[in-house]
C-alpha cells in the first residue's frame, strides 16, 4: 500500500469543512425490509441490513489512505413523508438500546481477522449443515445476507477508491487509491494478509456498526489484535512505526467523524495489560496507539490502558505524556484489581486475561458476551424514604417502605440497617424495571445477526447473541452513584446524632425539609464532619461499608440469560442531573446540587491532598466492582510536563495501584484556563478535558458539566 506521511493532518481539516446533510438510514433500511414483509421478522430485518450497508454512498476523503466513512447515509434530499414513514418500519423491527443490550460491545476482532471473510462464509455454510432446524437454518440465512450486504459495501468503496484514483490530482495520489482499492478486493477473497489490509477491515466492520446506530462500539484490544500484521510487515520492509501510526491517526480521526455531524460517540480502544497466557502484552503497537491519538489531538478514541506489575516503565510515562497533552486519556486500569473482579464471575482465566472495556470503563470479555448493559441507580436519594415515611421530596411519585419512626433508631447500627433496607426495596425495584424491558425484546424482531457473527460461538451454535448464543451470558452494570455523598452523610450522622448528640433526628429531618433555611448552624456543623478523601476512618469506613453492601444488593439478582450484575462505582456526570432529584442531604449537601462524583472524594472536600486521597479511595475493597469505577484527579500541568514531577506522579499511581486502586483518570488543564474558557469559549474551541469516564471538548459541555470539572481539587508540587 501507498502511504503518504502526515496526509492525517490534511483528513483533520478535511472532517471538519465537510458539508452536513440529513441522515436516510432509516430510508435504506426500509427499502431492503419492503419486499419481505411476508418473511420471518429476521429475515426481513437482516435484507434491512443489507441495503443499508449497500446502498449507503461509499465517501472517500481526498486525504484517505484507509476507506470508511458514515457520511454516506447522509443526504441533502429530505422526504419527511418517506423519512417518517420508514422509521414506523424500522421500530418494528426492533430498536432496543443500552439498557437493553444493542450495543456496547467489543467485537471478536482476532477472529474475524484471523477468518476473513471467506473463512466466515465457510463457518457459517458449516453451521447449517450441523444445525438443519428450522430456527438455526433461519438465523444462519439471515447472517449471510447481513454479510453479503457488507461485502457490497466493500466493493462499492474498491469501485470509488478506483474512480477516485482516475480523478487524483497527482500521480502520487492515484497509486494510493489504487492500493486502496486493490486492498479492498483482496478482504473480499481472503483474510488480511498485512497491517493496512487488518486495520481496513477492522475499520470497515466499525462503519458497518455505525450505519445501523450502534454506540460505543469498541475496537478493544488493538494492539493485540495488529500486532501479528505489524510484526510481519516490519519483517518484510513494507512497514515501519512511523507509518502504521500516520494510519492509525487517521482511523482515530474518522471514529470522530460523529462530532462532526452533530452527533458523539465513545469508542473505547485498550492497550497494554497482559496476555491470555498472562505475559505482558506492551508492545510496540502500544507506543504507536499512543502518538497516533497524541497527533490526532481530539476527544476519542476513548483509549484505555491497562497497567500491571511487570510492564515496562516507559508505558505508563509515555502515556501520562498523552495525558499531559491535555486530552485525559488514557484512562488507567489496574490488573491487579480487574481481573480477580472477573474472574469472580466463573469466566476462564485465558478469557479474563485478555479483557477490555466499552463505553467508559465497563469491564467487558471481547466477542464472548452479548453487548454490555448497564443503569443508574440513585444510592443517596433513599436517605428521604427512610426520614420521611417512606416518601421522597423530589420525586412525589416514588413509594418505598416505612422503616419505623425515627425515635425507634436508638443507635447507629440501628440507622444503618434502615438505610439498608430502604435501598434493597429500591434494588428490587430497579432490577423489576430492567427484567421488564428486557422481557420486551425477547423475539426475533430484535435478533442481531451481523452483529452475531463477532461473536463466540454464535456462528457455531447457530444461536443469535441475544439467544445463547455467545460462549458467556450478557452482565449487567449497576452504577450506583453517590459514594462520597453518602459515607459524608453516615459519618455526620454518627458524629452529630448519635455520638455528641446535638441534634436529632427528628431536627435533621426538619433541616433537610427546610433545604437549610433556618437552620444554618447545623448545616455549617454537618460540613465540618470528616470527609472522605482525607484518610479519615472515621468516615472511610462508610465508603467500605457502601461498596460491601452495593455487591451485596446488585449481586443477588442475575440477567434474563442467568449471567451476573455486577457493581460499578461510577455515575459519567449523572452525579449531575441525579443530584437534582435528591433533597438535602445529611452532609450538608443543599437540594438538587450535584451529588458526588464516582468513585471520587466531594468536589472540594479533600483537604489533605492526594496522598490522603488514594489512602480513602484504596480502603473499600474494588475487587468486589467488577463493573469499574472512575478516579477522576485533576494536576497541575507542570506536574505532567516537567520530567521529575511527572516520575513522581508515575510512582504515586503505582503506589495506588498496588493498595487497589482500580482505576484513575486525570486532567491537567489549568484552573485558570477553564475559568477564561468559560469567558471566552470562541478561544478555546479545541480545548479537551477528560469529564468521567469519556472527553470531551470543554465548551461543548453543558454549563452546569463545565463547573462541575471546575470544583474539582487541583494538586500540584506544593503538596507533601
Amino acid at each position: 500500500m501507498v502511504i503518504t506521511m502526515s496526509l492525517s493532518r490534511i483528513l483533520k481539516k478535511e472532517l471538519t469543512a465537510q458539508p452536513v446533510g440529513i441522515p436516510c438510514d432509516k430510508i435504506l433500511f426500509y427499502q431492503g425490509v419492503k419486499q419481505h414483509y411476508c418473511d420471518y421478522p429476521i429475515i426481513a430485518k437482516s435484507y434491512g441490513t443489507a441495503q443499508l450497508f449497500s446502498s449507503a454512498k461509499p465517501y472517500i476523503y481526498d486525504s484517505d489512505q484507509i476507506a470508511g466513512s458514515i457520511r454516506g447515509i447522509f443526504s441533502s434530499e429530505y422526504d419527511e413523508r418517506l423519512h417518517n414513514h420508514a422509521e414506523k418500519v424500522v421500530s418494528s423491527y426492533g430498536t432496543n438500546g443500552f439498557v437493553t443490550n444493542s450495543d456496547h460491545f467489543a467485537p471478536n476482532y482476532r477472529t474475524f481477522l484471523k477468518d476473513g471473510i471467506p473463512g466466515t462464509y465457510l463457518k457459517i455454510e458449516s453451521s447449517k449443515k450441523t444445525h438443519t432446524d428450522e430456527k438455526s437454518q433461519r438465523f444462519l440465512s439471515a447472517m449471510k445476507i447481513t454479510l453479503d450486504g457488507f461485502c457490497s459495501m466493500i466493493e462499492n468503496y474498491a469501485d470509488a477508491a478506483e474512480k477516485k484514483s482516475a480523478e487524483a490530482a497527482n500521480p502520487e495520489a492515484a497509486q494510493r487509491f489504487i492500493a486502496m482499492s486493490s486492498d479492498l478486493r483482496v478482504l473480499l477473497k481472503e483474510a488480511p494478509k498485512t497491517f493496512s489490509q487488518a486495520l481496513q477491515l477492522m475499520f470497515l466492520c466499525h462503519v458497518a456498526f455505525v450505519l445501523q446506530g450502534k454506540y460505543a462500539m469498541a475496537f478493544g484490544r488493538l494492539d493485540q489484535f495488529l500486532w501479528p500484521y505489524y510484526q510481519t510487515d516490519l519483517k518484510k520492509g513494507i512497514l515501519t512505526r512511523e507509518i502504521a501510526t500516520e494510519l492509525l491517526t487517521g482511523v482515530f480521526l474518522k471514529i470522530g467523524e460523529h462530532r462532526y455531524i452533530g452527533g458523539d460517540d465513545v469508542v473505547n480502544i485498550c492497550i497494554g495489560g497482559i496476555t491470555p497466557d498472562g505475559a505482558d502484552a506492551v508492545n510496540e503497537l502500544s507506543y504507536c496507539i499512543l502518538d497516533a491519538v497524541r497527533i490526532a489531538n481530539i476527544p476519542g478514541p476513548n483509549l484505555s490502558a491497562r497497567l500491571h506489575n511487570a510492564m515496562p516503565e516507559k508505558f505508563l510515562d509515555e502515556a501520562m505524556k498523552v495525558i499531559a497533552t491535555g486530552l485525559g486519556y488514557p484512562a488507567l486500569m489496574n490488573d491487579s484489581v480487574n481481573i480477580p473482579a472477573l474472574l469472580r464471575h466463573g469466566y476462564e482465566e485465558q478469557d479474563v486475561n485478555d479483557y477490555c472495556f466499552v463505553g467508559c470503563i465497563e469491564n467487558f470479555i471481547p466477542g464472548k458476551q452479548p453487548p454490555w448493559s448497564d443503569g443508574r441507580f440513585n444510592v443517596p436519594m433513599y436517605f428521604e424514604p427512610l426520614m420521611f415515611g417512606g416518601v421522597t421530596l423530589r420525586n412525589p411519585d416514588y413509594i418505598g417502605p416505612d422503616t419505623g419512626s425515627l425515635a425507634s433508631l436508638k443507635t447507629m447500627e440501628d440507622f444503618l440497617h434502615a438505610f439498608h433496607l430502604q435501598l434493597e426495596y429500591g434494588i428490587s425495584e430497579y432490577f423489576m424495571f430492567f427484567n421488564n424491558e428486557n422481557d420486551r425484546y425477547n423475539n426475533e424482531n430484535y435478533a442481531q445477526p451481523f452483529l452475531s457473527i463477532f461473536c463466540e460461538d454464535c456462528i457455531g451454535r447457530a444461536r443469535d447473541i441475544l439467544d445463547g448464543g455467545a460462549k458467556y451470558p450478557s452482565a449487567h452494570g449497576a452504577g450506583c452513584i453517590g459514594i462520597a455523598t453518602v459515607a459524608d452523610s453516615l459519618a455526620a450522622v454518627e458524629k452529630f446524632i448519635y455520638n455528641e448528640k446535638k441534634y436529632t433526628l427528628e431536627q435533621l429531618a426538619q433541616a433537610i425539609k427546610a433545604d437549610f433555611k433556618g437552620f444554618e448552624k447545623m448545616r455549617d456543623d454537618l460540613k465540618s464532619a470528616p470527609k472522605y478523601g482525607n484518610d479519615d476512618d472515621f468516615v472511610d469506613k462508610y465508603a467500605v461499608w457502601y461498596v460491601e453492601e452495593m455487591e451485596r444488593l446488585v449481586s443477588s439478582y442475575k440477567t434474563r440469560d442467568g449471567g451476573p450484575v455486577y457493581s460499578a462505582i461510577a455515575s459519567n456526570v449523572q452525579n449531575i442531573s441525579a443530584g437534582e432529584e435528591v433533597a438535602a442531604t445529611p452532609d450538608g449537601r443543599g437540594s438538587g446540587e450535584p451529588l458526588s462524583d464516582a468513585a471520587s472524594p466531594m468536589h472540594g472536600m479533600d483537604h489533605e491532598g492526594i496522598t490522603a486521597v488514594i489512602k480513602s479511595t484504596t480502603k473499600p475493597d474494588y475487587r468486589l466492582v467488577s463493573c469499574g469505577t472512575v478516579l477522576n484527579q485533576k494536576f497541575a500541568p507542570k506536574m505532567l510536563n516537567d520530567d521529575d514531577c511527572r516520575k513522581k506522579v508515575c510512582d504515586l499511581i503505582r503506589v495506588y495501584f498496588k493498595m487497589g486502586g482500580q482505576e484513575i483518570q486525570i486532567n491537567s488543564v489549568s484552573r485558570d484556563m477553564l475559568k477564561d474558557a468559560m469567558k471566552h469559549p470562541e478561544n478555546y474551541q479545541n480545548l479537551v478535558v477528560r469529564v468521567s469516564g469519556f472527553s470531551a471538548y470543554f465548551v461543548n459541555l453543558d454549563r452546569s458539566v463545565q463547573l462541575d470539572i471546575l470544583k474539582r481539587t487541583e494538586h500540584d508540587d506544593t503538596e507533601s
